[in-house]
């Protein structure tokens, strides 16, 4: 391996609940995110930043801006060696065409001015495809980026071309996507060899986190990344690839749980993952010298772990469990959208996105459900006072225990337990009852708390002051929804509380 691989990922997604403690905002403008990116690598010692285009504004001369204002930390930590920026582009099946060929432009110019200044080049030479679900797709970014980089070569007469370097990191966001992700990347294997008479020099491919949960519930979400880090490792020996995963979590346990306060057990967690996603809320929700020497662990342990081997049984186990849990899932969270997107609508922004293709969608004879993206998601459920770790999950855990599955749960989920008790200190009871009576649907995720409660020997519920002044803020947001009011001021200190939006 030429090139060094980053540990800790920070990105741009909005879950920040306070304000960042560089600029007191809780609102980052794309015009915001260039000093928040320089101030993630000096002051915070992460050593990559994810630069999203997918569904958000995003400032294009990102490089001007950052050899003109920071000329001298660039000089000194160059860009594409020491740090990087990784840019997360659109997906043209999902989305317009234009802004991918935007950002092909912003890649390769960034090369020539990164040459013109002496700087080491390419600045930039790695990309995430989000959604990905066939290496076609893969290598259609390879094909679209070479002629682009040929374009601008014939039209402008520039001497660089970088088209051959473009490292595609593919994005899964599914649960049956991670679960046969093998099987893409075998075939993208493949076609890339015919395509350039070699195999990738590496690859490191993406583990979403928010996403399998918000499709089909935490347990699956959490036991499919299990089996992905397996699938790619071993899909690396085969041929001879050098695998180095990427995992994107957040703060709260259905998102992901990772944060500065119980970082070693995260890490834990998701070994044989060696970069890792610091979003909005790790950065801006702990005091800064917490969340630097938590970068600081995950920098120097990361590298170190390797992953758990599942054996056979615990691979059918666990697609067996994605399927029971899953279907449990989906069929209760179809049932409460409406409820779901109301509260939703009130969680504030704290990025300048636009409308973005959701993922979650089920056919039931007229039309479909959609729900809004995972942090809303998360932020509703919990300003309701029902995490959604729980949506689901006593039923499936019952079941799970009749099929005998819970040996292989309760081994491969190391943080089952811990995950579970932590979301219960920000369960309100008396709103679940109340929501019970309207709706069958809350009727059963009632039932999964006693359940879970069954099953861990203690009752969920606040424990230390803040949990209670949690449990009587979203009383009120309870209240004041029935009644059509604004909930923002409520739905804010709750989050403030739980140090996360969602």
């Amino acid at each position: 391996m030429k090139r060094k691989i980053p540990a800790t990922m920070a990105t741009q997604h909005p879950d920040n609940a306070s304000a960042a403690y560089w600029n007191n905002k809780k609102f980052i403008s794309a015009a915001d995110e260039i000093e928040e990116c320089y101030r993630v690598f000096k002051e915070m010692g992460c050593t990559e930043y994810m630069w999203d285009w997918e569904g958000k504004f995003v400032d294009e001369a990102v490089i001007e801006r950052f050899f003109q204002q920071y000329y001298e930390f660039f000089k000194t930590h160059p860009l594409g060696k020491d740090v990087f920026l990784t840019f997360r582009i659109p997906n043209v099946d999902e989305e317009s065409g234009f802004r991918l060929a935007r950002a092909y432009m912003s890649i390769l110019t960034a090369a020539d001015l990164a040459d013109q200044l002496k700087f080491h080049n390419p600045p930039i030479f790695e990309v995430i495809l989000p959604m990905t679900k066939s290496a076609e797709q893969l290598m259609n970014i390879h094909r679209t980026f070479n002629q682009v980089a040929h374009f601008k070569r014939e039209v402008f007469k520039t001497k660089h071309d970088h088209a051959q370097s473009i490292h595609v990191i593919p994005l899964f966001e599914e649960v049956r996507d991670l679960c046969h992700a093998d099987e893409v990347l075998e075939e993208y294997f493949n076609l890339y060899k015919k395509e350039f008479g070699r195999a990738p020099e590496y690859l490191r491919p993406f583990i979403a986190r928010s996403d399998p949960a918000l499709n089909a519930g935490i347990i699956p979400a959490v036991l499919s990344s299990k089996v992905a880090i397996q699938k790619f490792h071993k899909l690396g020996e085969k041929y001879n690839v050098p695998m180095f995963p990427v995992i994107g979590t957040g703060s709260l346990p259905f998102r992901g749980g990772v944060n500065p306060e119980n970082i070693q057990e995260t890490i834990a967690e998701y070994s044989g993952i060696r970069t890792m996603t610091i979003q909005s809320a790790f950065r801006y929700d702990y005091p800064p010298a917490q969340v630097k020497n938590a970068i600081e662990l995950i920098e120097k342990t990361l590298p170190e772990l390797a992953f758990a081997e599942l054996n056979k049984k615990e691979i059918k186990d666990i697609e067996a469990m994605n399927r029971l849990f899953g279907d449990l899932y989906k069929a209760t969270v179809e049932a409460i959208a409406e409820t779901i997107n109301r509260i939703a609508y009130e969680v504030p922004g704290r990025r300048e996105r636009m409308l973005h293709i959701g993922l979650f969608g089920y056919s039931r004879g007229v039309g479909k459900v959609r729900l809004p993206r995972a942090i809303s998601f998360t932020a509703a459920m919990y300003s309701l006072g029902v995490p959604p770790e729980f949506i689901a999950t006593g039923r499936g855990i019952q079941e799970a225990g009749r099929k005998g599955f819970l040996p292989t749960l309760e081994k491969r989920y190391l943080n089952l337990r811990a995950d579970l008790v932590h979301a219960g200190k920000y369960l309100n009871k008396e709103n679940l009852s109340l929501l019970a009576k309207d709706s069958s649907a809350f009727a059963e995720i009632e039932r999964d708390v006693h359940l879970l409660e069954d099953y861990l020997g203690e009752e969920l519920g606040p424990k230390k002051t803040k949990h209670f002044l949690h449990r009587n803020l979203v009383s009120s947001i309870y209240l004041l929804s029935r009644e059509g009011e604004n909930l923002s001021e409520e739905l804010e200190k709750a989050a403030i509380i739980r140090r996360s939006l969602g």
